[in-house]
C-alpha cells in the first residue's frame, strides 16, 4: 500500500501548515506508525512477542491496567477485593461490557480464558502465574473470584497483563491454531479492519467499546523493518510515529530544521537497564570487596554519555527511577579510582612486579567481559575496559552472537564478567533473578548471587499485598543489592519517539507509564489531518 498520497508534495504541502495553532480536541484522521516486524497472531498468550502485543494491546482488554503514575486501576473490573487471608481476589466487572460483535461480555469470559491459559494444551510462556490459581468461579455474570494455596503479590499485576478473550467466538476453538488468531475480536478502542501479510495492519474505532470512545478514526501500523528506511518514511510524511537511535534522535534532528517544524520528539526513560554482572562461583568475585571496587572504577556517567549520547540515566536498584519500588535514597557509586584501589590493596591486590598490573599470589588480575552482539553493549564494554585498566586490572572483550552466547556460557555458567540487560518491570518482584533458589542451568540467577536475607526480603515481597509494607520490603532489598554489588547498575536508557505535530494529547514531559498511557486521547484537528490514505 502506499500510506498517503504524493509523498513529495505532501512534504511541500505539510512544510506550508503552522503546527503551533490550538485546537480543540476532535474526532476523526489516521494515525500510521511503524514497527519493525509482523504480529505472529493477535492472541497475545499465544503469539508472545512484542509486536503482538502491541497491537493485541488496542483491540483486547484486561480485568486492570495501569495509569500513568504506574498505580494498579480497573479496566473491565470497575473495582475488585482482597480477602483478610489475601488468598482470595474478587473483581467486579462493570455494568453492560459487550464485545465488538455487540454480544455481552461476561464473568463467563474471564473464566474462559483463564481455564486456556491454564490448559497444558495450550502453548502459552504465560501459564504459570494463572496456575498458582486453586479455584476461579463466577458466582454470577458481573463477578469473577479467584483463590491461592497462599498470599501472592504479583497476582493483580499477572490479571493487568492477561487479555480476556471471548468464549462465545472460541469455545470450540484449538486457541493455538485458531483463525481467531489473524481476525480478533476484542472489547477495547479499535478493532481489526485489515491486515496485509508483510505491509500493515489497519484498526478502525469499536463503537461497542467498553472504555469509550478513542478520538482517532483509524490506527496504521506499517510494517518497516529497516530502521533507517521508517526515518526517510517518517521525514516523506508517509508515517507519523517512530522509535529513533540515539544519532537519529541527537545529531540528525538538530541538522534539520525542516523536520523539527513538523515532527515533535518524546524522551522518556525506558524499562531496561543495562549491568556488568560477576559470575560469583568464580574468584575474585566472590570478594565483595573486589565487586565494590569494580563498581568505584566504573565511571557510569561517561558510559551515558559516549554509549548512549548523554540520552539515559544512572540507576541503583533495578526498579524504575520515580516509581514507588525505587528506593531514593539509593545513588549508584560514585566514580572514585582511588576508593577502588584502596579496596583492592584492601583484598589483597597489589602491582608487586611493577607490570603495571595488579596481582595477588603471584597470579595477575586479569579476566574476560563476555557480551552478545549489541553495539551498545559492546561500546560500553570497551569503555569498561579502559576504566579497569587505569587501576591496573586488565580485561579482555569477546563479543558472542546471542544463541551460542547463551548456549555455551550463560546456561553452563562459562563466564567471568557479562554485559547484558535486565527489564525493568512494573511488579516488584525479583524472585526469579535474585533468589538463592533460582540458579539453576536456564534459569534467571546465572551470576550464582546468594544472601539469605535478600532470600527472606523476596519471600515475604511475593506474600504481602499492602503496597506500602511491599514498597518498604523492596526498598530494603535494593539496598543490600547495592551494598553487595553482585551486579554493577549501568544506565538505564531513554525511549525517543518522533510524532508528527499533527499528533495532539500527547503527555509531555511523558509520565512514568509514558507517553503512550492515554493513546485514546490524543487527536488529529481536522486542519491537520492527512488528505487520505490510498490503499491498496
Amino acid at each position: 500500500m502506499t500510506a498517503c498520497s504524493d509523498s513529495s508534495s505532501s512534504s511541500q504541502t505539510n512544510n506550508k501548515i503552522d503546527y503551533t495553532k490550538n485546537y480543540p480536541p476532535s474526532n476523526g484522521g489516521t494515525l500510521i506508525d511503524a514497527m519493525t516486524g509482523e504480529p505472529s497472531g493477535l492472541i497475545a498468550m499465544i503469539a508472545g512477542e512484542s509486536a503482538a502485543s502491541a497491537i493485541a494491546g488496542n483491540i483486547f482488554n484486561s480485568l486492570l491496567k495501569y495509569d500513568k503514575n504506574l498505580e494498579l486501576t480497573g479496566e473491565l473490573a470497575g473495582s475488585w477485593d482482597v480477602s483478610d487471608d489475601q488468598k482470595t481476589i474478587t473483581f467486579h466487572l462493570k455494568p453492560n461490557l459487550k464485545w465488538a460483535d455487540n454480544q455481552p461480555l461476561t464473568s463467563d469470559d474471564v473464566l474462559f480464558t483463564w481455564q486456556k491459559v491454564t490448559d497444558e494444551k495450550t502453548r502459552t510462556p504465560y501459564g504459570s502465574d494463572f496456575k498458582l490459581v486453586t479455584k476461579a468461579e463466577t458466582p454470577d455474570a458481573n463477578t469473577f473470584r479467584v483463590t491461592y494455596a497462599q498470599p501472592y503479590a504479583p497476582a493483580l499485576d499477572t490479571w493487568a497483563g492477561l487479555h480476556i478473550l471471548p468464549k462465545h467466538l472460541l469455545k470450540d476453538q484449538d486457541i493455538n491454531t485458531t483463525a481467531f488468531a489473524r481476525n480478533p475480536v476484542g472489547s477495547h478502542y479499535y478493532k481489526l479492519e485489515k491486515w496485509k501479510n508483510g505491509q500493515f495492519l489497519k484498526l478502525t474505532r469499536n463503537e461497542n467499546a467498553t472504555q469509550g470512545q478513542a478520538k482517532i478514526d483509524n490506527l496504521l501500523s506499517r510494517i518497516i523493518p529497516d530502521k533507517a528506511a521508517q526515518f526517510l518514511e517518517l521525514s516523506a510524511d508517509n508515517i507519523d510515529s517512530m522509535g529513533l537511535n540515539p544519532i537519529q534522535y541527537a545529531r540528525i534532528f538538530p541538522a534539520r530544521p525542516d523536520l523539527n517544524k513538523n515532527i515533535a520528539l518524546y524522551k522518556e526513560l525506558g524499562n531496561s537497564y543495562t549491568y556488568l554482572g560477576f559470575n560469583l562461583k568464580r574468584k575474585p568475585f566472590d570478594d565483595v570487596r573486589v565487586r565494590q571496587a569494580i563498581n568505584y572504577a566504573i565511571n557510569k556517567q561517561e558510559i551515558i554519555d559516549g554509549v548512549l549520547l548523554g540520552l539515559g540515566e544512572p540507576v541503583a536498584s533495578p526498579y524504575k527511577p520515580g516509581t514507588r519500588w525505587s528506593n531514593p535514597e539509593l545513588k549508584p557509586y560514585p566514580y572514585d579510582p582511588n576508593k577502588a584501589k584502596a579496596l583492592l590493596k584492601a583484598a589483597g591486590y597489589e602491582d608487586h612486579d611493577g607490570d603495571g598490573i595488579l596481582d595477588k599470589d603471584g597470579k595477575p588480575f586479569t579476566f574476560e567481559i563476555l557480551t552478545n552482539q549489541n553495539k551498545e553493549r559492546e561500546m560500553t564494554g570497551v569503555l569498561i575496559q579502559r576504566r579497569l585498566n587505569d587501576i591496573g586490572i586488565k580485561a579482555n572483550i569477546r563479543v558472542l552472537e546471542w544463541a551460542s552466547f547463551l548456549g555455551r556460557f550463560i546456561k553452563p555458567k562459562e563466564f567471568d564478567v557479562v554485559v547484558l540487560g535486565w527489564s525493568l518491570s512494573l511488579d516488584p518482584d525479583q524472585y526469579s533473578i535474585w533468589h538463592s533458589s533460582q540458579q539453576a542451568p536456564g534459569q534467571f540467577n546465572f551470576i550464582s548471587y546468594s544472601n539469605p536475607r535478600v532470600d527472606k526480603l523476596l519471600e515475604a515481597g511475593r506474600l504481602e499485598l499492602n503496597p506500602d509494607k511491599r514498597m518498604k520490603i523492596y526498598h530494603e532489598f535494593s539496598k543490600i543489592l547495592l551494598e553487595d554489588s553482585p551486579i554493577v547498575f549501568l544506565s538505564a536508557g531513554y525511549g525517543l519517539t518522533a510524532i508528527h505535530k499533527r499528533v495532539r494529547g500527547i503527555s509531555n514531559p511523558a509520565p512514568p507509564a509514558g507517553i503512550g498511557h492515554n493513546t485514546y486521547e490524543w487527536y488529529i484537528p481536522r486542519a491537520y489531518a492527512r488528505n487520505e490514505m490510498s490503499e491498496h
